[in-house]
């Protein structure tokens, strides 16, 4: 069942991310167009692949199947580090790479040196599956996670293939790894925003990724740890999970990745997991619902299934289920010989290899990699990180800030030259960026400012030196910064930084700003005021100063109930303050800009009052609700219009 269309609002706030002029990728693929895998401009097969795939031996084909990890830092061509990613091109022969985290720069050189070197081109794999291309390349720019965007992302010059969209239903508030990840709870509003996602990039030239499939979003474990769980039946799969993967495939997504969970109700008790299990990746997904792109598994090294099955055998099971990609073996050259093997010895025949590699070479063809496969360095300058992409970013976080509830009427928290305001970042050990730009924010407003980090592991000492601070303060404002994290094994925030919050809460007028997941209400529910910002990056902690203090207008809502206090599309209006606006020097609003929506004039509260700014509440024309809006007001971010 395809989910109905999305509403205009909706629509619109889908376009948010995927602006021309976004994308300045290889050759071969121009924005706008709907390029037909395998064939040339004409129509007609392009005769490439055939011929390609007809010289390859057997061990150079299997070395198409494996994309393997690379760090997108800066390596001289004669460091060991380069001359290992040269010896996986060259003498493995891989077929793809998934690029992590590194600067503009060092990401397209890297880039550009292994593809002269790879005798076929490589596929460009990342997760820019939220935040923008922040998520992985430094010094561009970052957006809110997926839950709070609504739909779409942009995506930066220098990959092909993006891993998302997330379409995994986050039904489950316990998930320690899918959470803002997802679009949200409701399946029709995921499948919605995922096509919306998928049609963006298409206009971009790039390829997309629907994952993780058949659904990862009702789990309790994080499978780079151990083997989640989805205790769903075929009916209940029908009903939620698999609404969003059939939308996107009504939608032409080019490939879907598959998850790394255990399945009891459908696969049995002693069952694979999805991954291995071809009644999923071959019966379910290619012969019921119809999908002839490419098969990616998740990365193979997670320790959900090394443990249990080791590189090889995981390698050649995933082929036998249906996998046309092997991401991120353990070992590679332990996964060569054993898919090798496999054909050698029967279990796999050499037209199941080539019928993997086709639509690999289909997926570079189509992005015209065999014509040219660089990128120009000068390029990257006039694209990567550019202000209109900085005054974007700022936008969407901006549009994305929810007020989920303000009980004593602390927001906005005008500027005050005497008020004593403590800002207390709680963050994981080694988060070197939360905080920072909140605190550098909050200095612009506020001349008596204090500041305090307590790390989720902290002993006594440290917590007790907060709360004297804390009672020395008019307003406290405490940033909690736990996103979704591989290996975290869980979003919930620990029991001694919950009590620490719920006594800052009854000594003193507290804020409580999550900049990652909207589920810590759970462990302190007593706080009064609770701010969403849906991200930890710097543009997001910028964005929930300036919604706190009245600079900027709060209109999010929440995409996800947060039970048994809030609901599907809560969330409290606050208008901007005209005074408190005119202080600071926020980047243009590209969407303004750019003529998709027309934002409304600031400031709606007044001039400053004389002396102190008044009381906490100053300028608001009540507790807000849902608020009305009229044609061409700018639109909550968040999933709900």
């Amino acid at each position: 069942m395809k989910p109905p269309a999305p509403r205009s609002p909706c629509a619109a706030a889908a376009l948010l991310f995927v602006l021309p002029g976004l994308w300045a990728g290889v050759p071969g693929a121009t924005q706008g167009q709907e390029p037909v895998p395998g064939r040339t401009e004409s129509g007609e097969p392009d005769p490439w692949i055939e011929e390609t795939l007809g010289s390859l031996t057997l061990r150079q084909a299997v070395g198409q199947l494996v994309f393997e990890w690379i760090p997108g830092s800066y390596a001289s061509p004669t460091s060991p580090e380069f001359l290992e990613l040269e010896t996986l091109v060259v003498e493995q022969g891989i077929g793809g790479v998934a690029i992590s985290i590194g600067l503009p720069h060092s990401f397209a050189a890297k880039l550009n040196a292994l593809q002269e070197r790879a005798a076929i081109p490589l596929l460009v794999t990342s997760d820019f599956e939220n935040g923008g291309p922040g998520m992985r390349l430094n010094h561009s720019y970052a957006l809110p996670s997926l839950l709070a965007q609504g739909g779409g992302t942009s995506f930066p010059p220098t990959m092909a293939f993006g891993f998302a969209p997330v379409l995994d239903v986050n039904s489950n508030p316990d998930n320690p790894i899918i959470s803002t990840r997802s679009f949200g709870e409701d399946p029709e509003t995921v499948a919605a925003f995922g096509s919306a996602f998928i049609r963006g990039a298409r206009s971009g030239g790039l390829l997309t990724t629907a994952k993780h499939f058949p659904g990862h979003g009702d789990t309790r474990t994080d499978s780079h740890l151990a083997l989640p769980v989805v205790t769903a039946d075929r009916s209940r799969l029908e009903g939620l999970e698999l609404i969003p993967f059939r939308s996107a495939i009504e939608e032409g997504v080019d490939a879907v990745m598959t998850a790394h969970v255990a399945m009891p109700a459908i696969l049995g008790p002693d069952g694979p997991p999805a991954t291995l299990a071809p009644e999923i990746m071959t019966e379910l997904l290619r012969v019921e619902m119809g999908f002839d792109g490419l098969l990616f598994t998740d990365a193979l090294r997670m320790g959900a299934l090394t443990q249990a099955y080791g590189a090889g055998e995981t390698a050649v099971l995933a082929l036998e289920a249906g996998a046309d990609v092997l991401l991120v073996p353990a070992d590679v050259g332990e996964t060569l010989a054993a898919v090798v093997g496999a054909v050698q010895e029967g279990r796999l025949s050499r037209a199941r290899i080539d019928d993997s590699v086709r639509r690999i070479l289909e997926a570079k063809s189509r992005l015209g990699l065999h014509r040219g496969a660089t990128v120009s360095l000068d390029h990257v300058d006039e694209v990567v990180g550019s202000g209109a992409h900085l005054a974007l970013a700022d936008t969407v976080a901006a549009r994305s800030i929810t007020l989920v509830r303000d009980a004593e009427d602390l927001v906005p928290a005008l500027p005050d030259t005497e008020r004593k305001v403590f800002s207390l970042t709680l963050a994981r050990p080694g988060d070197l960026v939360a905080g920072r730009s909140v605190d550098a924010e909050l200095g612009l407003y506020f001349d008596r400012l204090t500041t305090a980090r307590v790390e989720l592991d902290a002993s006594g000492p440290a917590i007790e030196d907060a709360v004297s601070a804390a009672l020395e303060a008019d307003l406290v404002v405490v940033g909690a910064y736990l996103p979704p994290q591989a290996g975290a094994g869980s979003v919930a925030i620990p029991e001694p930084m919950a009590a620490l919050v719920r006594e800052l809460a009854l000594a003193r007028p507290t804020v409580l700003i999550s900049l990652g997941s909207p589920y810590l209400l759970s462990a302190v529910p007593d706080v009064g005021t609770y701010l969403l910002a849906w991200g930890d990056r710097e543009v997001s902690q910028r964005a929930a100063v300036r919604a706190l203090v009245g600079a900027e207008r709060i209109s999010g809502r929440l995409p996800v109930s947060l039970p048994p206090w809030h609901g599907l599309g809560d969330g409290l209006d606050r208008p901007s303050v005209g005074w408190v606006a005119a202080m600071g020097s926020p980047r243009p609003d590209a969407l303004d800009e750019t003529g998709i929506v027309i934002r409304r004039d600031p400031g709606e509260g007044g001039d400053p009052p004389g002396g102190a700014a008044g009381g906490a509440g100053a300028g608001i024309p009540g507790d807000g609700g849902s608020g009305d809006r009229e044609p061409g007001d700018a639109l909550p971010v968040s999933g709900v219009p």
